[in-house]
C-alpha cells in the first residue's frame, strides 16, 4: 500500500514510514507541489496511491466521486511530524483494512 502525502504534510514522512508504507511519495517529490487538487487526484488515481491529507478538499472529492483514489483525511490540528508519523503507525492496521474494503472511499483518522 502506497500513500501520496499532500503538501500540507511533511515530505519527511515518506522516509519515516517506509517500513509501514513502502513505495509512498510526497507531492513535492513527484513534481506536483504547486499543482491543483485535480492534478494530484488524477496522479494518485493513475499511479495507484492512497491520498493522505490534512485538508478536507480530497475528502470532499472522495464523497463526490468515490474511488479510486482512496483518501485518508488526517483530522489533527497543528502537530509535529512525529505525531503524524505515530498516528499513521498506530492506525496502520485500520488503514490496511480500509484499503481492502471496496465500499469505502475515505477514512478519517484522529
Amino acid at each position: 500500500m502506497r500513500l501520496l502525502f499532500d503538501e500540507n504534510l511533511s515530505p519527511k514522512l515518506v522516509a519515516a514510514l517506509v517500513d509501514v508504507f513502502p513505495g509512498s511519495a510526497h507531492v513535492d517529490r513527484v513534481g506536483l507541489g504547486s499543482e491543483s487538487d485535480n492534478n494530484v487526484w488524477e496522479y494518485a488515481k493513475a499511479h495507484d496511491f492512497i491520498l493522505a491529507s490534512k485538508d478536507s478538499d480530497f475528502y470532499d472529492k472522495s464523497a463526490l466521486y468515490g474511488h479510486p483514489p482512496k483518501v485518508i483525511w488526517i483530522r489533527r490540528g497543528n502537530c509535529s511530524n512525529r505525531q503524524i508519523q505515530m498516528l499513521l503507525r498506530n492506525k496502520a492496521a485500520i488503514i490496511m483494512a480500509f484499503e481492502q474494503n471496496p465500499e469505502l472511499s475515505c477514512i478519517r483518522i484522529m
